[in-house]
């Protein structure tokens, strides 16, 4: 036993830190600058290459919520009007700020955002309980959402965590695009869950259905039925991403 207290004082603590000021690797494709001004006039080269139509001209916009973040339109853009950045903070309360359709700093995204509401963080603020649903996704999300427990992120320390039954939970966080084999047990998780409650959707095919958008074997008339307090882009989450967002969204 003596030994155990040794090793785990050697170990220290590995979680990161500061989340708010943690960084992730340059490689990782987050928060895009789009400048219409280095748009040639007939090109349409990233348009027709976006698999999910997130791009669209006059002005150009790119829709991260629809993004997949595979970089293609940034590799074929001649004079670079679309550049992804490695900045992960891009959490938001309104589906309408993940359209970018002019050159954003971060401040400026960071300051529209998220929309504190009182109501939650006089619920919320120091404890949320989160029932997560694969409705149909590659896996991906969840796997990135597994992460945000783990030693390096520990969203548990901030009163955060998982919980097996919507009967324990505070918020109903969606990932996939919402199978039709999935959305009556989707809807059976939220009237299980105890009123009042958040529902996030996490990752691309949560937020518009993704790459399966226009299959028809999804089934997303929950989202119209249901107010969605939080949208976390990605493809897949970041937990950097995950946890920044439902910390802002918590007054956190």
């Amino acid at each position: 036993m003596l030994n155990f207290f040794k090793v785990r004082i050697n170990h220290g603590s590995q979680a990161i830190k500061d989340i708010k000021k943690a960084t992730v690797n340059d490689m990782h494709r987050g928060f895009p600058v789009v400048d219409e001004a280095f748009c040639l006039e007939k090109c349409e080269d990233c348009i027709n290459c976006c698999p999910t139509g997130a791009i669209s001209k006059s002005p150009l916009s790119l829709d991260i919520g629809k993004c997949v973040f595979c970089g293609e339109c940034e590799r074929l853009c001649k004079n670079k009007a679309i550049q992804f950045t490695n900045y992960h903070k891009i959490s938001t309360t309104d589906r309408q700020n993940l359209i970018i359709n002019k050159k954003l700093s971060y401040d400026d995204f960071n300051n529209n955002s998220i929309k504190i509401r009182k109501d939650i963080i006089k619920i919320f603020k120091r404890s949320l309980k989160i029932r997560q649903v694969s409705c149909g996704g590659c896996n991906a999300c969840e796997m990135e959402l597994n992460a945000c427990s783990n030693v390096n992120f520990d969203m548990g320390r901030f009163g955060i965590d998982i919980v097996a039954s919507p009967r324990h939970s505070d918020c109903i966080l969606i990932t996939g695009p919402i199978t039709e084999n999935m959305a009556d047990a989707l809807e059976d998780t939220y009237q299980c869950s105890p009123n009042p409650k958040i529902v996030i959707l996490a990752g691309s095919c949560a937020i518009s259905g993704g790459m399966f958008a226009k299959s028809n074997a999804i089934n997303r008339e929950f989202l119209a039925k249901y107010k969605i307090d939080l949208y976390i882009p990605g493809c897949p989450v970041h937990p950097l991403t995950v946890i920044n967002g439902i910390l802002g969204l918590l007054g956190r």
